[in-house]
């Protein structure tokens, strides 16, 4: 079975696939094989094995979600939604009035401050990116910048200061040209 929504890693997705697995320990009740398993079930045959191994152990209550694997987060799921809410309202709302940029620093002052919860800027980043969110690298601007200037510049200005394509030696440098003789 293919998990689309990035491999079940919050709780209704480890709940989607403890479902998947207690459909296959109804199907090894009834005397199918793990690779009929697998292919019902549209999982791969070392896991429908696994899971065959598992049940034979402990029934179906082995093949109970262990919940996510790692170090359990610092932050509940509920706190989770919360950040992605905050950091969609976007840095303004949450008092950073420079610039309309999330840096790691910052979210994880957000945190900090919110939650009373420490992460590393390693830890807010696999965070971020665990929320969807990438890095990402502002355009500076000046405030007073003119389209419309740039682009009358870039068709007047622009060609002179450039020069012309063949640069300062004009013709041939081929010896086999009658002309360069």
């Amino acid at each position: 079975m293919r998990y689309a929504d990035g491999g079940g890693v919050s709780p209704p997705g480890r709940a989607k696939r403890e479902q998947v697995r207690r459909q296959a320990a109804a199907l090894f009740a009834s005397g199918l094989s793990p690779v009929e398993v697998a292919a019902r079930l549209e999982v791969s045959a070392k896991s429908a094995r696994a899971w065959r191994r598992a049940w034979l152990a402990g029934g179906e209550a082995a093949l109970a979600s262990k919940g996510a694997s790692g170090p359990a987060s610092k932050l509940t799921f509920e706190q989770v939604r919360q950040l992605e809410r905050l950091l969609e309202a976007g840095p303004a709302a949450a008092g950073f009035t420079e610039d309309q940029r999330w840096t790691l620093a910052r979210v994880a002052d957000l945190i900090a401050g919110r939650f009373r919860v420490r992460y590393s800027l390693k830890g807010v980043s696999l965070l971020m990116r665990r929320l969807g969110w990438t890095p990402q690298l502002p355009i500076h601007r000046a405030v007073e910048r003119d389209e419309e200037e740039i682009a009358r510049w870039r068709r007047r200005q622009w060609p002179a200061v450039k020069g012309s394509r063949a640069g300062w030696a004009r013709g041939s440098a081929s010896p086999t040209r009658p002309d360069t003789r």
